[in-house]
């Protein structure tokens, strides 16, 4: 008889994350940059702000808290349209795209203190986008020593707070901060 493996006989603890598992089957993503009804980015607009972990709304783009955070307050500027690629949007989009992107910095600036920001896209499935039908930039906030083991030994996270506090922290802060866009 093969011998069966208890996982709490090895002496680890175990931190669950099984709600990472919609993540990792790809489980809410467009197949196609035309597949505008299984875009979550198309999606979100339409849900209240609560629901949908929208921290602020433009004319143009939106921020929102990442579903699967690298750390706690990881927001993304998205535009409405449904575009791929950064040379897709116009220069109005463009505009209030760093707009958004710039307050979003100065917002979590005052609600957490980071010592520094990740900002980034990636244009394409092969360059790591995780929905690369609809255009996104991440504002990763940044400690020191925050990637600490965690991570590279577990592939865990640890994320200090619940999203739907972070989005009412980051929601409160976005409005006391003045916006140069409107």
């Amino acid at each position: 008889m093969p011998e069966i493996h208890d996982p709490q006989s090895d002496g680890f603890d175990r931190l669950w994350t099984p709600y990472r598992m919609a993540y990792i089957k790809g489980e809410g993503k467009p197949k196609h940059a035309e597949d505008l009804a299984g875009c979550p980015f198309c999606v979100i607009p339409g849900k209240t702000d609560t629901d949908g972990l929208v921290v602020a709304r433009g004319r143009y783009v939106y921020a929102v808290l990442n579903l699967y955070p690298y750390n706690a307050g990881h927001l993304l500027v998205v535009p409405y349209r449904h575009v791929p690629d950064y040379t897709d949007i116009d220069a109005d989009e463009t505009a209030e795209f760093s707009a958004f992107t710039q307050h979003a910095m100065r917002t979590i600036r005052a609600v957490s203190a980071p010592h520094g920001f990740n900002l980034g896209m990636n244009q394409g499935e092969v360059s790591g986008a995780g929905i690369a039908a609809h255009l996104h930039q991440h504002v990763i906030p940044r400690w020191g020593g925050d990637t600490n083991f965690m991570p590279v030994i577990a592939s865990t996270r640890v994320l200090p707070q619940l999203l739907s506090d972070t989005r009412e922290l980051l929601a409160e802060a976005w409005v006391a901060e003045p916006y140069a866009g409107g």
